[in-house]
């Protein structure tokens, strides 16, 4: 079954990325529900599942199944980054047809439709103190290091090379962008100048989730890259020791953990250094031409040029232990 949605240059003008912190916390209780369909998340759903003890989740899970989550509970972020309240803010205010019908789609009903999204969003807040906020640094690195690798993919490649890298499930042909979805039923939806909101999800993977529903634009809630690394051990690596002793030890510390784009205070959590310490090695690299600053909302994202690829590759590569004019690596060769 395929969502075959009718793309023109009035789309693409309108089409943008945004991050949604009440997604993850939705689609994060269907990892619980249904783990064996997400093996990437069992280090997360082994740590968070015996945390959870005490709280009635049902409210909120009985509005997920296999090839459905009620849209009404997730409804599309109204701006770029809102935080967790913003989206409460909005899930509260979801109109009471709309919430009927997602009810409905369930196999539900609720005579209270005011009182149940209120009691539905402070279920979610004290789910996610528990189970989201204190991954929120590392998941939060995670997306927007997506979004700004998206954004350097639509300036290289255009939208084609944008949308097919989203997603195996994802195609372009012929301006019209085709998805396939597992459960849904196969749609044919004209855009008319709304554009597409495309959406990272952690929790969202390993599938692709659309929704066109009226009043709303229309979205795509996509895995982000790099999610199978996102519960290994954050504990610091130390810095190659040639690397060291070129930039000191911070830097070179601060240059290998940059493998994906980083905020100040997400670096400085994972090196025990001051955020002020952090963020003057930070300038001191990008005026060496070595990293660059982009500022999303009110972060700004540190990545390594193309400059620091090459030094960090050249830096941990027996290669270059290699003395010139001398065939094979020599052992503790300088």
């Amino acid at each position: 079954m395929e969502l075959r949605l009718d793309y023109s240059a009035a789309e693409l003008a309108h089409t943008r990325f945004a991050l949604s912190p009440l997604w993850e916390a939705i689609a994060s209780l269907r990892v619980l529900s249904f783990p064996a369909e997400h093996p990437l998340h069992h280090p997360w759903e082994r740590a968070v599942r015996p945390r959870l003890t005490g709280l009635d989740l049902r409210p909120l899970t009985e509005l997920i199944t296999p090839g459905l989550i009620a849209a009404f509970v997730c409804p599309p972020p109204v701006s770029h980054a809102p935080d967790l309240e913003l989206e409460l803010a909005t899930l509260r205010a979801q109109p009471h047809d709309r919430v009927q019908a997602g009810l409905e789609a369930c196999g539900l009903h609720h005579p209270d439709p005011a009182g149940r999204l209120d009691g539905l969003a402070g279920l979610v807040r004290a789910y996610w103190a528990i189970a989201i906020a204190p991954y929120w640094p590392r998941i939060r690195a995670l997306l927007d290091g997506d979004v700004l690798h998206r954004a350097r993919l639509m300036a290289t490649s255009g939208a084609r090379g944008l949308f097919e890298d989203l997603d195996p499930g994802i195609t372009w042909q012929n301006d019209t962008l085709h998805v396939r979805r597992r459960r849904q039923r196969a749609a044919h939806v004209r855009l008319e100048g709304q554009g597409v909101l495309l959406i990272p999800s952690v929790f969202a993977h390993p599938r692709v989730f659309s929704l066109t529903a009226p009043g709303w634009q229309p979205l795509l809630r996509y895995p982000v890259r790099g999610v199978a690394t996102l519960w290994e051990s954050k504990e610091a690596a130390p810095p190659h020791a040639a690397l060291a002793k070129v930039l000191g030890r911070s830097r070179a510390l601060l240059l290998s953990l940059l493998d994906q784009p980083a905020t100040t205070t997400t670096l400085a959590a994972r090196t025990g250094l001051t955020s002020g310490a952090v963020s003057q090695h930070l300038t001191a690299m990008r005026d060496a031409g070595l990293l660059t600053a982009h500022r999303l909302g009110k972060e700004v994202l540190y990545a390594r040029t193309t400059p620091a690829h090459d030094l960090i590759d050249r830096a941990l590569s027996p290669l270059s232990r290699v003395r010139p004019g001398v065939s094979g690596w020599v052992p503790g060769g300088g």
